[in-house]
């Protein structure tokens, strides 16, 4: 486990205390699961960047095959 401090903006802050007075968890636990679940959506965002890149990649090169099969069909 590590420590760490952190700077939040007064407004942030305000907001976590009043939820964390209306529901029973810690303020280290709270803050534990936001960044888990930050760093989940910030994964799944950093993996369809990926995808869309390889997928436009793979768009390129189906077009220039289908364009040889045309070429290779016009030639019988």
């Amino acid at each position: 486990m590590k420590t760490v401090s952190l700077k939040i903006d007064d407004s942030i802050f305000g907001e976590t205390e009043k939820i964390l007075s209306r529901i029973s968890i810690s303020r280290n636990r709270y803050i534990n699961e936001a960044i888990e679940y930050y760093n989940k959506v910030q994964k799944r965002q950093i993996l369809e960047k990926r995808l869309k890149a390889e997928s436009e990649l793979v768009k390129k090169d189906t077009m220039n095959i289908l364009k040889e099969f045309e070429k290779i069909d016009y030639a019988d």
